[in-house]
C-alpha cells in the first residue's frame, strides 16, 4: 500500500496554470486538504445518486427491520431470503434475473459519469495512475469516454491484475472469516435473522446467475459506497474520519434488514474498505474481495449443507 497519493495530486494541480473555475470566470473555488476543488452542488448530487441506489436500499432496510421487530416471533427466529425467483417459468425467471443485474448497475454508470463530468477529476485520475496531469488525451482520457476516465480515477481497471487479485483474496480472508463469526454470534444472541442466500431453484443457470449477482453486489457497493462517496466527500472538504464513518454507516444501514449483527459486521467492513481505498486509491481489490465473499455465501449453500450456519 502507498501513502496518500492525493498529496502529490495537490502539488501538481497547484503547479498547473489555473483553469476556468466551476463557478465561472472570476469566481474562486476552494480547494480541499487533499488538493481537490470544493465544487458547488456536491451535496445535491450525492443525495440523488444515493437516493437512486444504496441510500434507497438503506431506507427500505430500516423499514424491513421495523417490520421484523414488530412480528410476533423474535428476530432470531426469522429467516431472510435472498436471491429469490421472480417467475415460476425458469426461462422467464432467467431473463428477470439478467435484467435485474443490468438495471442494478445503472447507478454505477451514473456515479462514474458524474465523477468524470466534474472539473479537476481527470487531473487527479492521471496523477493517481502515475501519469502527467495533462495527459488525458495521450492516454485515452476524455476521448475514450467519461466512464473509462472515472473508472481509472477510482482504480477500477485491469492495470494491476495480479496485485488486485492478491489484495482481494487477502481482504476476503481478513473480512470474511471474522464476518462469519459475527454472524454466528448474532444468531446465538438472537439479534440476527437466519439468512438464506440461494433461492433460485435447481436450474442449469442457477450457479452462473448467483456468480453474476455476487459480482453485481461487488461493483455496486464498492464503486458507489466507497469510491464515489469517498471522492465526493473529500471534494466537499470532509476529513478522513468523517469519510470513513459515512461510508461505513451507509454500508451497515442497507444491511439492517438482516438484523443488528449484520449492521455491526458491515460497519467494521466499511471502515476497513474505505480506509484501504483512501490509502491506495484503487477500488478494484475491494470489488474482487466483495465478489469473492458473496460467491462463497451464495454458492456454498447450493453445494454444502448450510445447517451448521443456522
Amino acid at each position: 500500500m502507498t501513502s496518500q497519493p492525493e498529496r502529490g495530486t495537490a502539488a501538481k494541480l497547484k503547479a498547473k496554470p489555473a483553469a476556468t473555475p466551476a463557478g465561472g470566470p472570476g469566481v474562486s473555488v476552494p480547494v480541499s486538504e487533499t488538493g481537490h476543488r470544493r465544487l458547488p452542488g456536491l451535496k445535491a448530487e450525492v443525495l440523488v445518486v444515493l437516493g437512486l441506489s444504496l441510500g434507497q436500499s438503506a431506507i427500505y432496510a430500516l423499514l424491513r427491520l421495523v417490520d421484523r421487530l414488530t412480528e410476533t416471533v423474535s428476530l432470531g427466529e426469522q429467516t431472510v431470503a435472498m436471491n429469490t425467483s421472480d417467475n415460476a417459468k425458469p426461462w422467464l425467471d432467467l431473463i428477470y434475473q439478467l435484467v435485474g443485474v443490468a438495471l442494478a448497475l445503472i447507478p454505477v454508470a451514473l456515479a462514474l459519469y458524474l465523477l468524470a463530468a466534474r472539473p479537476g477529476f481527470q487531473e487527479a485520475a492521471d496523477v493517481d495512475a502515475g501519469l502527467p496531469a495533462d495527459s488525458s488525451n495521450e492516454h485515452g482520457g476524455h476521448a475514450s469516454g467519461p466512464w473509462r476516465t472515472a473508472a481509472r480515477g477510482l482504480g477500477l481497471d485491469l492495470t494491476r491484475p495480479g496485485r488486485d487479485l492478491a489484495w482481494g483474496a487477502a481482504l476476503t480472508a481478513a473480512i470474511g472469516l471474522p464476518g462469519i463469526g459475527v454472524y454466528l454470534i448474532g444468531r446465538q444472541l438472537g439479534i440476527t435473522a437466519s439468512i438464506s442466500t440461494a433461492n433460485l431453484g435447481q436450474h442449469w443457470w442457477t450457479i452462473p446467475v448467483l456468480i453474476l449477482l455476487a459480482c453485481q453486489n461487488g461493483l455496486l457497493e464498492e464503486v458507489v459506497a466507497v469510491g464515489y462517496l469517498s471522492r465526493r466527500l473529500d471534494q466537499a472538504g470532509w476529513r478522513l474520519p468523517a469519510i470513513l464513518a459515512a461510508s461505513a454507516l451507509l454500508r451497515a444501514s442497507y444491511h439492517l434488514y438482516q438484523g443488528f449483527g449484520s449492521f455491526v459486521g458491515n460497519a467494521a467492513m466499511g471502515v476497513v474498505f474505505a480506509w484501504y481505498f483512501w490509502r491506495t486509491r484503487r477500488v478494484m481489490p475491494l470489488v474482487v474481495a466483495h465478489s469473492l465473499m458473496d460467491v462463497v455465501a451464495f454458492i456454498g449453500p447450493t453445494l454444502l449443507d448450510p445447517a451448521w450456519l443456522t
